[in-house]
Formats: C-alpha cells, structure tokens, sequence
C-alpha cells in the first residue's frame, strides 16, 4: 500500500494515469505530453510499475504501458472501508 501512495502521491505520476485512462501508450507517447526528459518519465514508469498501477508488455521496439484497473479496484474497495 505505501508503493501504491508513494505513487500517487506525485502529481506527474497522477496525470500519466489520467493519460493511460484513455488509451494504452508507449513511453516515447506519454514523453511527448510531458516538458520533462524522458529519462524522467522513465523513472515516473517504473514507480507506477512497482505499485502496480500500471503494466508494460513488449510490442516489437516499443515498450506499451496500460492502466491495471485491478489495483485501483482494490484501493476504491479499502478506502470505502472508512465510510
């Protein structure tokens, strides 16, 4: 959960979410809506991997990021555990 958090936690991060909501990209896609280097988005990629907010798959040279809806299920199910 403290992965998940971290993740979320950077506005960034919030808006590659927001970004993959509408559709599956490759990370060179997600850069370009970005003014930061693509090594940090890299670095952005990999939080959102490790918290499993996201999932990769190899397709040819291209590396596809999607949203994992599972985890965010999960996180909607805990949190209405304080209501």
């Amino acid at each position: 959960m403290n992965e998940l958090f971290k993740a979320l936690n950077d506005e960034t991060r919030r808006e590659i979410l927001n970004n993959l909501k509408r559709q599956d990209m490759s990370a060179g896609d997600i850069a370009e809506l970005f003014n930061i280097s693509k090594p940090s988005i890299s670095h952005h990629l990999d939080i959102l991997k490790k918290a499993d907010l996201v999932r990769s798959e190899k397709k040819g040279q291209f590396v596809v990021y999607s949203l994992n809806t599972t985890i965010m299920d999960d996180l909607l199910q805990w949190i209405l555990t304080f209501k």
